[in-house]
């Protein structure tokens, strides 16, 4: 009976040090994630410009239409070939 008692308390002290362990480990892993690196700025916004050689949606529609005519309904003409 004795030697399960000091078993069930190694147990503890191999969990409870475990668990430290892992708390310390993140407590770094979020302190390293919260500080930008060093002489570098994050940009503040992004923005996406067209290019002027870019179909519109109602352009692309149409070539898929025309595009796929008599093709399985599947892949990029999926709801275009039974029109």
């Amino acid at each position: 009976m004795g030697l399960n008692i000091v078993r069930g308390l190694v147990v503890v002290a191999v969990l409870l040090n475990a668990n430290g362990a892992l708390a310390a480990k993140t407590a770094k892993a979020t302190k390293a994630e919260e500080s930008p690196p060093s002489g570098r700025r994050l940009p503040s916004k992004v923005t996406f410009h067209k290019s002027p050689s870019e179909e519109s949606r109602a352009e692309r529609a149409q070539r898929l239409k025309r595009e796929c005519k008599g093709r399985p309904d599947a892949g990029a003409c999926l709801g275009y070939a039974s029109r």
